[in-house]
């Protein structure tokens, strides 16, 4: 990134995890940072160490995007202030643990508002914007789940793979423009998901995964080096590659035993 160009990057899913490291990477560079997430008070006390660390300007937005209407409200309140999002980093997102019929159906949608929609709102929303000026970004923040069918987690899969499909696409249509989109596709990170998703002696799960500022930090390489593609770690990279190679019958019953597993841990 230019030095002299003060970027204004947005962060939803900024309050823990690689939303978080990924503020701090972002900071670091002397971004303007716009932070969103429910937790307002998380939100400040980054909002706090990243004005000290880095003397850089960050405006904290609390906000649910789990509401059809955030989006919109995000986009209008910025343009009330006169800021122009240069980069978006789409984090925000959340499983859940069980079988499709069993879990609440409610908090399955909503899933599917937080994990795709709000994402595409938000990218349809700035995007426009990025275009005119020619220059700016949007990282996505998928999942290796992404890349086969999740019996077990069916939503959580299934939305993953709406991200990085939707990703890839928008990156080859702005080819030539200017403007980037990177997808971030990490396999287990040490986060605070787990809980989320309602794991149960999950050790085994975080034994050998990625700490959430590693990811963070070679995302953000990848974003500004503008690749379409990220998956870090390179376990990560061959199980990716693994479960193209084999026929879906195995991959799909092998991700429902690990996810039944998980489920008999409880």
């Amino acid at each position: 990134m230019n030095s002299q160009i003060v970027q204004t990057v947005l962060v939803t899913g900024a309050s823990s995890g690689i939303g978080l490291e990924l503020a701090r990477c972002f900071a670091a560079e002397r971004c303007r940072l716009v932070l969103v997430a429910r937790n307002a008070a998380a939100l400040e006390n980054l909002a706090t160490e990243l004005r000290q660390a880095h003397n850089t300007e960050v405006r904290v937005l609390p906000a649910d995007l789990a509401r059809a209407e955030t989006p919109g409200q995000l986009f209008a309140e910025l343009q009330r202030a006169g800021l122009c999002v240069d980069v978006l980093v789409n984090n925000a997102g959340f499983g859940a643990h069980g079988d499709f019929a069993e879990l609440p159906l409610a908090r399955q949608l909503e899933m599917v508002q937080v994990n795709v929609t709000a994402l595409m709102q938000l990218t349809g929303l700035f995007l426009p914007g990025m275009i005119a000026r020619h220059q700016g970004g949007v990282l996505n923040v998928a999942s290796t789940a992404a890349f086969q069918p999740g019996p077990g987690m069916a939503v959580y899969f299934a939305t993953k793979a709406c991200v990085l499909a939707f990703g890839e696409a928008l990156a080859e249509e702005l080819r030539g423009s200017g403007v980037t989109v990177t997808t971030l596709c990490p396999g287990p990170t040490r986060t605070n998901f787990g809980k989320i998703a309602n794991f149960r002696g999950g050790d085994h799960l975080t034994r050998h995964a990625m700490s959430a500022a590693a990811v963070a930090r070679y995302g953000h390489e990848a974003f500004r080096r503008g690749r379409v593609l990220a998956i870090p770690g390179l376990s990560n990279r061959l199980l990716t590659l693994l479960v193209r190679l084999l026929p879906r019958l195995v991959v799909r019953r092998m991700v429902h035993w690990g996810n039944r597993v998980r489920k008999a841990d409880r």
